[in-house]
Formats: structure tokens, C-alpha cells, sequence
């Protein structure tokens, strides 16, 4: 068993967010994984971007990336030879990184197991997804929508058409929307976002979804890429002043559908906002826990840490 660099292939163990094109074009130059392999089989790997932040080494999550974290081969077998073989695996990962001041990744929803990188002074905190864990039997999964989301599925259809779109352009312009009504900036670059685009176009594993109204007005867009196991719901926006005509859910369902025939799952990619949980909860999704593992080494960025924490637990004191 030994530990090398970059596998150099197109295609590697993992699900779309680990694999070298995403990779390449999210963080293009700034990648790199570490991979645990025997007599030319890949038993484990560990793709990890490197920024240089606040004068700091971080090992962090790429933008437009759900998650990261370590994918490991599944040779079966007894549980507690399961447990072992994961110990060992996990083990050679975290031994392979390069030194950092800080590391954070997102586990796929699948790793239930972080003890090792506990075991090393990792923390984690749970977060969660929402997953349609079967896409076979379409009218269960439309059964299982909340009725007001059925309610503004059939009223979106009165008044807009969900199209296929190419332009990558058009998107943004609701996606950027979405986030000045919330007083936000766009968190990514327009660039990152076309670069990432052409190279799903290229893997033929993207679908853009716009709705228009008879007047070419815009109402929403949605985002969704897939892998074979998968399919998820990167981006999505809406015009606010139209946000009434229901074309979101319209727009969902649309690309629930058309998941059903490339993939077996849909991931909403979750969210720890309230309003936004409640959402895609409506549309019938099971519930996923994943980790989000960290761990800080440099005492100076302990420090920073702790000191920007003062003001909340100052608050908190003021009010308990």
C-alpha cells in the first residue's frame, strides 16, 4: 500500500465534485489529492484545494462544491473488519495532506464514520441535505410534494414554459437577482461559473431550466449537474418581482423528472436556512446528515478564532 499524488486520469473514484475536471475548474491549479492505492488499485483518495488566506495555509471547499472529503473502496464483509479497513484508509489520508494552518471540508452524506480524523484532533459539525432517495416511480415522488407545491406546479404551468437553455448568461442574471434581493453580493465569480459550465457541457452532464412567460419575461432559473448516482440542485434563481407565478417548484419538478432518466437520486444540497429547508423538505425529500470536518493548527489562527468570537459570547451574555 502506498500513498502518491494526482492520479492524472479523466475519471476518478468519487461522485462529480471530485472528480479532476470539476476540480480543474473550480480551482484550477490550486488542487491536488491524496491517494492510497495496492498493485494499481485505488483503496482510498482525498482531493483537497490549498488557498493561501489571511497569510494562512488553508486546505478548504472549492465554491460551487458540495463536497469533498475521503472516498473509500468498500471491500464488505464483516463490520468490525469494515471499521478497521476504514481506520487504516482514513488514517493514510490524513498522514498524506500537506501542512496546513487550517482544513475544512464537507463529507458526502454516505461517510457516517469520522472517528479517525477525530482521533487525529479533527472537530465536525453536522449539517444537513435533502435527498428523493427513488426516482423510479415518478407519481410516488409526485405524491409525496407537499400540496401547495403541487398547488404552484399547476398554476406555474397557466402561466410559464420551462425551456432548455444554453446560455449560462441568462441564468446568472437570476441567480445573481436572488441574492441582491437578500442585500448579498453573487458569492462566485461570473467567470468560475462559465468555466465550470463549458466543462459539464463538455462531460454532457448538465442541464440548464429557464421559465418564460408569453411575454419572454424570465421568471426563474435552476442549475442541476449529475453523476450516476446523483443528480443535484447547484444553483437556482428567481426574478423577485415575479417570484409569485410558481415557477421555482415548476422548474424543480421539471428537473426532478428529467433526473429520473440519467440518475437514481435528486440532492437539493441542503441548507441551514430555515426558509430554505422547509422548501425542498416540501418536495418530499429525506432527510441527510453529513459532517462538515475541521481542524485548526496554528495557535495564531486559534487566537483570530477566538477573538472574533468575543462579541457573540458577549451578547450571549447579555441576554441569558
Amino acid at each position: 500500500m502506498g500513498v502518491a499524488g494526482p492520479a492524472g486520469t479523466k475519471s476518478a473514484p468519487g461522485t462529480i465534485f471530485a472528480q479532476p475536471w470539476w476540480l480543474d475548474a473550480v480551482a484550477p491549479g490550486a488542487w491536488d489529492e491524496v491517494v492510497v492505492e495496492n498493485a494499481g488499485v485505488v483503496l482510498a483518495r482525498l482531493p483537497y484545494v490549498a488557498r493561501r488566506r489571511r497569510g494562512f495555509n488553508s486546505l478548504v471547499m472549492p465554491p460551487l462544491t458540495q463536497h469533498l472529503g475521503p472516498w473509500l473502496h468498500s471491500a464488505g464483509g464483516k463490520n468490525l473488519n469494515r471499521l478497521a479497513d476504514e481506520k487504516r484508509l482514513m488514517t493514510a489520508l490524513i498522514d498524506g495532506l500537506p501542512t496546513f494552518d487550517e482544513f475544512e471540508q464537507n463529507f458526502h452524506h454516505s461517510v457516517s464514520n469520522w472517528l479517525p480524523f477525530r482521533w487525529r484532533g479533527f472537530e465536525q459539525t453536522t449539517r444537513y441535505t435533502y435527498v428523493l432517495e427513488q426516482l423510479a416511480d415518478l407519481d410516488a415522488v409526485w405524491r409525496g410534494l407537499r400540496e401547495n407545491i403541487r398547488r404552484e406546479v399547476r398554476k406555474a404551468t397557466k402561466t410559464v414554459v420551462a425551456r432548455d437553455s444554453s446560455s449560462v448568461d441568462a441564468f446568472l442574471d437570476l441567480n445573481e437577482k436572488t441574492f441582491i434581493r437578500q442585500g448579498l453580493r453573487l458569492p462566485y465569480g461570473r467567470d468560475l461559473v462559465s468555466r465550470l459550465d463549458q466543462a459539464c457541457a463538455e462531460q454532457g452532464c448538465r442541464r440548464i431550466l429557464l421559465a418564460e412567460d408569453a411575454q419572454g419575461q424570465l421568471h426563474a432559473g435552476v442549475y442541476i449537474i449529475w453523476d450516476t448516482q446523483a443528480a443535484y440542485y447547484l444553483m437556482g434563481g428567481a426574478d423577485p418581482d415575479l417570484r409569485g407565478s410558481g415557477a421555482t417548484s415548476l422548474l424543480l419538478w421539471e428537473a426532478i423528472q428529467f433526473a429520473a432518466t440519467v440518475t437514481q437520486t435528486f440532492d437539493f444540497e441542503g441548507s441551514m436556512i430555515e426558509a430554505v429547508e422547509r422548501f425542498f423538505r416540501a418536495f418530499g425529500a429525506s432527510q441527510r446528515p453529513y459532517f462538515q470536518v475541521s481542524k485548526i493548527t496554528s495557535p495564531l489562527l486559534k487566537m483570530y478564532g477566538d477573538i472574533r468570537s468575543w462579541p457573540r459570547l458577549w451578547r450571549r451574555g447579555r441576554t441569558e
